[in-house]
Parts: structure tokens; C-alpha cells; sequence
């Protein structure tokens, strides 16, 4: 898809993730309760162009399948204070 997906190593609550390509980024913040994600919203970047039309819609696909998997990161890393290691992603996701 060639979207970067990414936190800074200073991120805050609420969790939540950046999308890049090229010149434009958006954010996906994780409605989380009772420890399940409830709702996962879509939100522009300050300062960036949003992503929009295809990579938008990879990107909503790719959290539909990678969600768990990224919040496991977030938690690991921020709460946990576990180095994470990059994971390159290959296959399509839809």
C-alpha cells in the first residue's frame, strides 16, 4: 500500500496511530472499553493533508485486521516500557 503506519516514542493517551504516504497523514485513535476497542476514529493531523481516497480506505482496512495487534504495541511500549521492533507488511490486506 505504501502507507507508513507509526507512533512517536512520546505519544499520550488516548492510543492511537499515524498513517503517512507521501505528503499526507492522518491518525486513528482507539475508543477503547473494558479492554476490547469499541470504536476507532478516523481523524486528521495537524499540519498535514489527510489521507484520502484509496490509501483511506487501506488504511480503515488495515486497522480492521491489525487493530489488536497495534494496541498490543502501544500498551507494550508506553505502559510496559518494552522495546517493540518494526514490522514491514507485505501482503494486501484486502
Amino acid at each position: 500500500m505504501g502507507i507508513i503506519i507509526f507512533f512517536y516514542s512520546n505519544e499520550h493517551e488516548p492510543i492511537y496511530v499515524h498513517a503517512k504516504k507521501g505528503e499526507f497523514e492522518s491518525k486513528a485513535e482507539f475508543i477503547i472499553s473494558n479492554g476490547e476497542i469499541t470504536e476507532i476514529i478516523i481523524r486528521e493531523n495537524k499540519g498535514f493533508k489527510p489521507l484520502k481516497g484509496k490509501d483511506l480506505k487501506n488504511f480503515k482496512d488495515f486497522l480492521s485486521i491489525y487493530a489488536d495487534k497495534i494496541v498490543k504495541k502501544w500498551v507494550d511500549y508506553f505502559v510496559y516500557r518494552i522495546d517493540i521492533d518494526f514490522e514491514r507488511i507485505t501482503k494486501k490486506v484486502k
